[in-house]
């Protein structure tokens, strides 16, 4: 991608995030932009990040462990998400590389992290993923487990910085984000990571803290 396209796709949708974030009377500031950058090379990524983008999100830690090492020498600053679902066996190599992770969804998983952040001797920050749709197959907790389970990462001292959700495809996501802001609220949390390329405004009107955004971004896949 050429870097006038990438300042053109990235000033684009800030501008709709502030936009949103104004609309509900909320600072622009308040919502993070996280490029979702899985399935993208290094030389996709590039553009972006001459462009000032500077948070990025993957899917798999073993994706990103291929890409992102020498991007990361390059360019000093750069704050790595992971947002994909995330195996036990693979935390310490998660604690290990990135300064979030948002697809905390069982206590085994929060076992692990706990162990693997006492070894690495670094604590990226964790949201809780809630399974907001209770869909069979989609990763997140269950909204009724979700106390037993922030209890457990707090306990365990897991950084515990939101919720976060993927509501159910081709339905109208706010419901879906008004209840994950709910359900923050109730458990006195304050992060939220909701939204993507097709709702993400209206995640930025009902109180997200981070947006997914790949598409818009870089293209369709």
């Amino acid at each position: 991608m050429p870097l006038d396209d990438a300042q053109a796709r990235l000033a684009q949708v800030q501008d709709r995030i502030a936009r949103a974030a104004r609309l509900a009377g909320r600072k622009p500031e308040a919502v993070t932009l996280i490029a979702i950058s899985k399935t993208h090379d290094a030389a996709a990524i590039r553009p972006l990040i001459a462009a000032g983008q500077r948070v990025f999100g993957e899917n798999r830690v073993q994706e990103a462990q291929g890409k992102w090492p020498a991007l990361l020498a390059e360019t000093p600053g750069i704050r790595l998400h992971l947002v994909g679902q995330l195996q036990s066996n693979k935390a310490e190599d998660a604690v290990a590389l990135f300064d979030a992770i948002h697809s905390v969804d069982r206590p085994s998983l929060v076992t692990a992290l706990a162990a693997a952040m006492d070894k690495v001797g670094k604590r990226p920050a964790c949201f809780l993923q809630v399974n907001i749709g209770a869909e069979e197959q989609k990763g997140g907790g269950a909204i009724d487990a979700l106390p037993d389970l922030l209890t457990q990462a707090r306990i365990t001292g897991l950084p515990v910085a939101g919720l976060m959700c993927v509501p159910p495809l081709n339905v109208d996501a706010a419901p879906y984000f008004a209840l994950l802001a709910k359900i923050a609220r109730d458990h006195g949390v304050d992060g939220l990571s909701m939204g993507m390329s097709g709702d993400y405004e209206a995640a930025a009107m009902i109180g997200a803290t981070h947006v997914r955004v790949g598409t818009a971004l870089f293209g369709a896949r």
